[in-house]
């Protein structure tokens, strides 16, 4: 016969076992906390990790589009979806010549479709290689050569063909490069240059798409749809918005950092209930906890009595009561952030989507330290609540506690 030494680990780990349905409604109460602390601190991080790249990735302070438009071109940064607008390009030299702008570029606009002539309906988005500063810095992290005419460079979740193309409009483009996420509605636009998009309305129209005889005009006539601009170091976007606003009729001008401040403010609240949450729900863990192991204790009293007899100190119930609990919390913990896991990484475009917030996937070197706090927190809730017990029944009267009930 096999020996087994029994030590306080392997004596928590057999009383857990003898007691499944006690065990099974711990394991639950610290799964359910470890669930709501990973998970909710994953949604936290990514929300944050969105908004912070959102911003880098934009890179312009001010957007100026046609007036009535600034909504348009809000929803179309921060939700993605499709929408054109356009104004004359002689506007482009008046606000890169307005004192406080230290670079501006245009962009023009077109709406593909999600029939026969195209792989699906997307935001087609030409600049303006001589003056662009922001979709090119971004392009280089990913493909260092310059965009010939004819190619394109698609968002992180446009969905490409296995040849590297994409078709538009009826002809098929090579993909230069695939852009990193920006936790925007650029993630599903199309780039290419002004001359890919001229090349690209003249195959189309060509091809019978009449539709497009009006976008073809507004390209002849070099419309453009955004001029996004960069201010200097020591220019208030602000005022410039107003200066740029009362120097040019028709035009409306949207500070970025107005829209991400409002992004920011709607991300703390949400972050904040989700903290308030979590803390309610430990707390809900330890109270629900140390109620299970008080009557749990209460019913092993003369267990613990005839430990007592058989040698076993009081230090050791202590440690056997507190090595249950804890082995009960790890068990918890670990099946909760496993859940929570399941449930947040693999669903995170559908997140995205729901919540209308940047959200972009924080890298796994941010997600260890997030993943070992929520488990030692869950861990923490077993000693916790089993501590008075613990410490109670180490002091019964081992005579009286045998008696009991004679």
């Amino acid at each position: 016969m096999k020996r087994r030494n029994l030590n306080t680990g392997v004596l928590s780990l057999e009383n857990l076992k003898a007691r499944p349905v006690r065990t099974a409604c711990l394991v639950v109460v610290v799964a359910i906390l470890a669930f709501t602390l990973f998970g909710g601190s994953i949604l936290a991080l990514n929300l944050r990790q969105g908004l912070t790249v959102m911003t880098k990735r934009f890179g312009a302070d001010l957007m100026v589009v046609p007036a009535g438009s600034s909504e348009k071109a809000q929803s179309l940064l921060l939700r993605g979806g499709t929408s054109y607008f356009y104004f004359d390009n002689a506007i482009v030299d008046k606000i890169a010549g307005t004192e406080g702008i230290a670079c501006a570029s245009p962009q023009f606009f077109l709406t593909s479709l999600s029939e026969s002539c195209c792989d699906a309906m997307v935001q087609l988005i030409a600049y303006d290689p001589a003056t662009d500063f922001v979709v090119q810095p971004w392009m280089a992290e990913k493909y260092r050569s310059a965009v010939e005419d004819g190619q394109v460079v698609v968002g992180s979740r446009i969905t490409i063909r296995t040849d590297n193309t994409i078709k538009l409009l009826g002809h098929n483009y090579s993909v230069a490069a695939r852009l990193s996420g920006s936790a925007s509605g650029l993630d599903t636009s199309i780039f290419m240059t002004l001359n890919t998009m001229r090349l690209l309305i003249g195959r189309a129209r060509a091809a019978g798409y009449d539709f497009l005889a009006a976008q073809e005009k507004e390209m002849q006539r070099g419309a453009v749809s955004v001029i996004l601009a960069k201010s200097d170091p020591a220019a208030s976007p602000a005022q410039l918005a107003r200066t740029i606003d009362r120097e040019n009729a028709g035009v409306d001008v949207v500070v970025s950092q107005s829209v991400f401040s409002r992004i920011s403010a709607s991300l703390g609240g949400l972050v904040e209930y989700i903290h308030l949450f979590s803390i309610v729900l430990w707390v809900l863990a330890v109270i629900v906890s140390a109620a299970v192991f008080s009557l749990s204790i209460h019913e092993r009293k003369k267990e613990f009595a005839l430990l007592r007899i058989l040698g076993a100190t009081r230090k050791k119930l202590i440690a056997l009561v507190l090595g249950e609990s804890s082995l009960a919390g790890l068990a918890g913990g670990v099946a909760g952030i496993v859940l929570a896991s399941l449930a947040v990484f693999p669903f995170s475009t559908l997140i995205s989507e729901r919540l209308e917030l940047p959200y972009l996937d924080a890298p796994f070197f941010k997600i260890i330290p997030l993943a070992a706090g929520s488990l030692f927190l869950s861990v923490l809730v077993g000693p916790l609540a089993s501590l008075y017990s613990a410490l109670r029944i180490s002091r019964a009267e081992t005579y009286f506690t045998m008696r009991e009930g004679e």
